[in-house]
């Protein structure tokens, strides 16, 4: 089949925009978190006690004061609404130039940032959109890092269409990963972000077997053992598998919504509070532009193919493969203590989403691990106002190094 190009400069009809954004998402069980919080009800009436029973009760409010009023407790409320007001009519748009794509295959594109300097090829999540690494103009790391004597590339996952909705975690590393590596000329240094971390390892031992072409491997916020924070999550994961499949088998995708959803429930009222923040900051400083930025790329989000969907929800949090050694790629465990290369760990201190714990067990297995620790949260570390300092010189001069 012909490969099919995507013209990035044509904004979808579901892209972010002014009076058109649908964030935060799902926006009703946002709604429904922040009046349970406001009304001081209890984390336990929540449908989704039983999956997350460990983690909701110490998330939920304190009971309001004696003394405290109606008015007192609805206000909370209307800063809510009206930071969701503010954002959802905030004048931003994203509108970078995008680069050349040097490859594409389906809906897949390998984008070239230019400059001069070892290859680096990006390797992001298959869950959100990969421009989290070229957010905005004055925040790509991308960008940046073509500026410091390196030639970074992009791997833009696309979004799942009919091929793609049939792909396991095999069929992207060992299939599209290793196709789009190969179009690069010359030693490439892989670096993923998140999930993306993952595929980079198994595709960077892939390729060290092989006898070459990966130089080093960095990977940023990436998970490994996914009980050593809570080790009752695979039993909790494993009672809404059965809910999951229905979804699975109704559109060969995770939808959009499910997966934040899930998210959401890591930390419940963590979306109301920094839309009351949001609610009371200048709107004309730089702070606010990026948190419209952010808030959008995280409202655009991708579903996740079926098998991907079964692998790493029944696999990596069920039953904790990674950790155990027991994640194959095209039949082959993905053990990190085999890597000989190089490699860099960005564990960010204040992440909720991967928590450290679980980024750490990685690094311990790599025989050649450089790890930082950056101040900062899982997005903030690679796309917020200090992730030049946090993340992007840190690791151009660990490149630089090699």
């Amino acid at each position: 089949m012909r490969p099919r190009r995507i013209c990035r400069m044509t904004p979808r009809p579901e892209a972010p925009a002014p009076l058109s954004r649908r964030g935060p998402r799902p926006l009703m069980l946002h709604l429904g978190l922040a009046w349970m919080k406001s009304s001081s009800l209890s984390a336990g009436s929540l449908n989704w006690n039983s999956i997350w029973a460990n983690s909701l009760p110490q998330e939920a409010p304190a009971p309001a004061a004696p003394g405290m009023t109606l008015e007192e407790i609805l206000r909370a409320d209307r800063a809510l609404i009206a930071g969701i007001a503010a954002y959802r009519s905030a004048a931003y748009v994203r509108q970078l130039p995008a680069p050349p794509a040097m490859w594409t295959e389906e809906e897949t594109q390998l984008l070239d940032y230019g400059g001069n300097g070892p290859a680096v090829l990006f390797v992001p999540s298959l869950i959100n959109r990969a421009y989290i690494l070229d957010l905005m103009e004055d925040g790509s790391m991308l960008r940046f890092l073509a500026t410091q004597n390196l030639r970074p590339y992009l791997l833009d996952w696309g979004w799942p269409g009919q091929v793609e909705r049939q792909f396991s975690l095999t069929d992207y590393i060992a299939g599209r990963l290793e196709r789009a590596l190969a179009a690069i000329s010359g030693p490439v240094i892989l670096a993923g972000y998140c999930m993306g971390g993952l595929l980079a390892l198994a595709a960077a031992l892939r390729a060290q077997q092989a006898g070459g072409k990966v130089s080093a491997l960095a990977m940023f916020a990436t998970p490994w053992d996914f009980h050593a924070a809570d080790p009752s999550l695979g039993q909790r994961i494993g009672e809404v598998m059965p809910a999951v499949e229905m979804m699975l088998q109704f559109s060969g995708t995770l939808p959009i919504d499910a997966l934040n959803t899930l998210f959401t429930m890591v930390d419940p009222y963590g979306v109301g509070d920094k839309y009351r923040d949001f609610a009371a900051q200048d709107k004309t400083q730089p702070r606010a532009r990026r948190f419209v930025a952010m808030e959008d790329w995280l409202a655009d989000g991708v579903p996740l193919a079926a098998p991907v969907a079964r692998e790493t929800l029944g696999g990596w949090y069920v039953a904790n493969t990674p950790a155990r050694t027991q994640w194959r790629v095209a039949g082959q465990a993905v053990d990190p203590g085999e890597l000989t290369l190089p490699a860099f760990c960005a564990i960010p201190a204040r992440d909720r989403l991967v928590p450290a714990i679980s980024a750490q067990a990685l690094a311990a297995r790599l025989p050649r691990a450089t790890v930082i620790q950056p101040k900062a949260g899982h997005i903030g570390m690679v796309a917020g106002t200090n992730a030049e300092a946090a993340l992007w010189r840190p690791f151009a001069e660990w490149v630089r190094g090699l």
